[in-house]
């Protein structure tokens, strides 16, 4: 399942809705040179199809795009860094 992925800067978090009422997000803090990743969530009845890795690589490339370092305060965020290492060079 494709998500639409959307940016919402001013509340920190890109989401998704990939069945009406069922929000994916991740949500982020900045700080100077640096992005925190510090909540990844998919409702329970959409777990196991990949929308959490779909959000986590959309953010990343935002990071590299904006030349922010990444800090991942969130577990997933943190896993899925480490099986990826295409986006090592990311990691604060």
């Amino acid at each position: 399942m494709a998500l639409q992925i959307r940016h919402d800067a001013a509340t920190r978090q890109f989401w998704a809705e990939p069945l009406p009422g069922q929000r994916c997000e991740l949500d982020y803090l900045l700080r100077p040179g640096q992005v925190v990743f510090h909540h990844t969530g998919v409702p329970r009845a959409l777990e196991g199809r990949g929308l959490a890795a779909q959000l986590v690589a959309h953010g990343l490339a935002w990071a590299r795009a904006q030349g922010l370092k990444v800090v991942p305060s969130c577990s997933y965020v943190d896993a899925f860094m480490r099986r990826h290492p295409e986006w090592q060079d990311l990691r604060a």
